[in-house]
């Protein structure tokens, strides 16, 4: 089956059974508790990831003082690369996230999807305390056929969220590498998680190992017998505001696309995003026992302004928003 099948499989559901939220942008920081636990600063930069050091016995919700999720019981930690520009001049410039439709009034960050298997009655087991995972690999600079790279693709909208690409993410003219044409109305990133778990451990050393797409790679495929059990698909959808970087006299004269992921990837291969579940007690378990959707009376929720208001001042103080002559990091080099 195609992989733009196979994602298009996932969001398949009514939109009722598709928990969907925007967690607004909390911090950009070069902070990376999974794959660089303790190190401060990390190697590149990442949007919502809040502390260096995250053991798995931390209790998130009896530590956060607030969330940025509009469900006031999510206080998970979801965080991706950053994006930034590269100018003609070889300046760099970072690229702000903004709402995603049907949320404008969230503060950019992450849109974030739990999706149960579309027939809404298979059982879905809800992660466990600790539980952690990562989808992509911020190595990787060419394409490749397996399950990750499927999960992984980009949207060029024009304005208003409207265009040729249309209905799920991986459809119509989305692409796995950053678009190689102007975007008036963004860019959108989409990274699905998957959806099979070896209901023994809550982390692995590659941080993937634990987990396992279905079988035929849809949401509500059969698990392996090494991952049986069936858990929620989560999916992070990032939208990056392109619209004050379309000028032709500022891309590259050669032609091609001048946005470059903190990393410095240049290609978009290697987009990914990582994954710290935070619910409180059993909230997330009865959200997808209810198949909830966008309105969840399972759940407590608050205003957008509200959440907006939970933000935090970065750990790894360094100039990150003005023109600057190399990433955050020092990755500028390998796009050279």
């Amino acid at each position: 089956m195609h992989w733009r099948t196979l994602i298009a499989a996932a969001l398949a559901a009514p939109s009722h059974a598709m928990l969907r939220f925007s967690c607004s942008q909390l911090v950009i920081d070069r902070l990376d508790p999974l794959v660089q636990p303790g190190q401060t600063p990390a190697a590149h930069l990442h949007q919502n990831a809040f502390a260096a050091e995250m053991d798995y016995s931390l209790d998130l919700p009896s530590m956060a003082t607030c969330t940025t999720c509009t469900f006031t019981e999510d206080f998970s930690n979801y965080w991706t690369a950053v994006l930034y520009f590269r100018a003609r001049n070889g300046t760099y410039k970072r690229v702000p996230m903004f709402a995603n439709q049907f949320l404008e009034p969230a503060n950019g960050g992450i849109t974030v999807y739990y999706i149960p298997p579309y027939d809404m009655k298979t059982p879905v087991t809800a992660f466990k305390p600790g539980f952690r995972m990562l989808v992509g690999d911020p190595g990787r600079r060419t394409d490749f056929d397996d399950n990750d790279a499927k999960q992984l693709s980009f949207r060029c909208w024009d304005k208003n969220f409207t265009g040729d690409s249309s209905g799920a993410p991986g459809m119509g003219t989305d692409t796995r590498y950053l678009p190689n044409r102007p975007c008036p109305g963004g860019i959108r990133a989409n990274h699905f998680f998957p959806t099979c778990w070896d209901g023994v451990n809550v982390d692995s050393p590659d941080h993937k190992s634990h987990v396992a797409y279905s079988l035929n790679g849809q949401v509500g495929g059969p698990c392996p017998e090494t991952h049986p059990v069936k858990i929620p698909q989560v999916l992070y959808e990032v939208a990056w505001d392109t619209s004050s970087f379309n000028d032709p006299n500022e891309w590259p004269e050669d032609g091609s696309q001048p946005f470059v992921f903190s990393m410095g990837d240049k290609t978009g291969y290697g987009t990914h995003a990582d994954y710290l579940f935070g619910w409180k007690g059993d909230s997330l378990q009865k959200a997808m026992d209810a198949f909830c959707g966008v309105n969840c009376p399972q759940l407590e929720t608050q205003s957008t302004q509200q959440a907006n208001r939970c933000t935090i001042k970065p750990t790894v103080v360094e100039p990150i928003d003005e023109w600057l002559t190399e990433l955050p990091g020092g990755a500028q080099a390998e796009i050279e």
